[in-house]
């Protein structure tokens, strides 16, 4: 990301993804029974200016097999591009990448800092 953040194309491309690849593991089109058998939200998809690379930020539903969930996201990356990628209009299909997405925990934390009574006191 630059200093005055992603582009307009940057922001579509990666929506357009983000969508695609929910639906891509929602309707498991991708033939392997671990992913078939988790629920994975896709939170973010982060693309670089180039387009080349595409971070898909993620998280099985209820948060637990983490390890298991980015295995088989890993395993089946390749399919995973072609399903993801057929029918967009750009010129370089992007590489994916996978990494869980922590902004569920970062706002727990956050919270919990509020409440610490320390805090709080700087506060009010």
């Amino acid at each position: 990301m630059s200093a005055t953040g992603p582009g307009q194309r940057q922001l579509r491309v990666g929506e357009l993804i983000r969508r695609t690849l929910s639906e891509v593991l929602q309707r498991g089109e991708v033939h392997d029974p671990d992913l078939q058998r988790l629920s994975i939200t896709v939170g973010e998809v982060r693309v670089t200016p180039d387009l080349r690379i595409a971070t898909a930020y993620v998280l099985p539903l209820g948060g637990g097999q983490r390890d298991e969930m980015l295995e088989a996201l890993e395993r089946n990356k390749g399919e995973l591009r072609h399903l993801v990628t057929h029918g967009m209009t750009i010129k370089f299909a992007p590489e994916l990448r996978f990494e869980i997405d922590d902004t569920y925990d970062r706002m727990d934390r956050t919270r919990e800092l509020l409440a610490d009574k320390h805090v709080r006191q700087d506060l009010d």
